[in-house]
């Protein structure tokens, strides 16, 4: 007989507990609720949960706070982070700490449905550090990354740390630095890993023809659409797609492409229909953003989107 999953939903607003626990029972699995983070950790040490979907913002004990307490008790147990998307750096750090992922409220419910199935169908991954080593020491192997110094050693960690998560990474160095095997690592070693990795080259493509390189046409939509095309983001659904250089974007594609890291939905060029997709998005740049945003040369709100963590 296959186990019913259960989890812990920790959020001091009953509300949204109900929410979370009628579309989770609807989902199949078990819930118990807890009102705050002292409450979250307690009900940890009497039982073991399959997951726990936990609040940042809560009282007694922040969700923060919990997320560690609970980690000493059971390292192995995934954690998933609900914030605000103003909150996003309370949500980095819980990563740091040994969350799973983190999702910006309001949730979007198709989006975390998906994620629950990843969590438990890739959970092994995060259980299994011997299977996280042996990967680790293949990995550098085939892609001939070296570094024996402090910083390095820092940066794999990191990068360990946040692999088998959905984050998204903004990797920046100079042009021969190794921003795209590093990308190509992170992919290898998520839980996306048997998804494609597909890479664009920002640089490469005038606008419009980047546009329809990332999303799609529709038969007509210019002179030249003879047929339906998929865009990257479609032929990366399910894997990781990596911008590259993504600083040379023009704005005007940057508006779209918030949109669609907003979303997680595309609109083929000349078409009429929204199409979801499930990719992991990474983005390389050999330039200082910070300062891009400042010139007016680089959207603000796509630099926070994209730097949710900074390699």
């Amino acid at each position: 007989m296959k186990k019913t999953l259960t989890i812990l939903v920790a959020d001091d607003d009953a509300t949204h507990r109900e929410v979370l626990r009628t579309l989770l029972e609807e989902w199949g699995y078990a819930v118990r609720e807890a009102v705050d983070g002292e409450h979250a950790v307690a009900l940890c040490r009497e039982q073991p949960f399959d997951l726990v979907l936990m609040d940042v913002r809560m009282p007694k004990k922040s969700g923060l706070e919990a997320l560690k307490e609970i980690k000493v008790h059971n390292p192995a147990v995934p954690v998933l982070i609900m914030t605000a998307f103003s909150e996003v750096a309370a949500a980095v750090e819980a990563i740091k700490s040994g969350a799973y992922d983190y999702l910006t409220k309001p949730l979007d419910f198709e989006k975390l449905k998906v994620v629950l199935r990843n969590v438990f169908a890739h959970v092994g991954l995060i259980r299994e550090n011997a299977t996280l080593s042996r990967s680790l020491a293949a990995t550098e192997a085939q892609t001939g990354m070296v570094g024996r110094s402090e910083s390095m050693r820092a940066l794999w960690e990191m990068v360990r740390t946040i692999a088998p998560t959905d984050a998204t990474v903004l990797i920046t160095g100079e042009s021969g630095t190794g921003k795209e095997m590093f990308a190509r690592y992170l992919h290898a070693m998520s839980k996306r890993a048997r998804g494609p990795f597909v890479a664009v080259n920002c640089a490469a493509l005038p606008e419009h023809l980047l546009e329809s390189e990332l999303f799609g046409h529709e038969k007509g939509a210019f002179t030249g659409a003879i047929a339906r095309k998929l865009g990257k983001f479609e032929l990366a659904s399910g894997g990781t797609l990596l911008l590259d250089e993504i600083s040379e974007m023009d704005l005007a594609l940057q508006a779209k492409l918030l949109r669609v890291l907003q979303e997680g939905e595309i609109d083929r060029v000349g078409g009429a229909e929204t199409v979801r997709v499930d990719v992991r998005v990474l983005a390389t740049t050999n330039r200082d953003l910070e300062d891009w945003v400042k010139q007016g040369k680089f959207r603000q709100d796509l630099y926070f989107r994209l730097n949710v963590i900074p390699l």
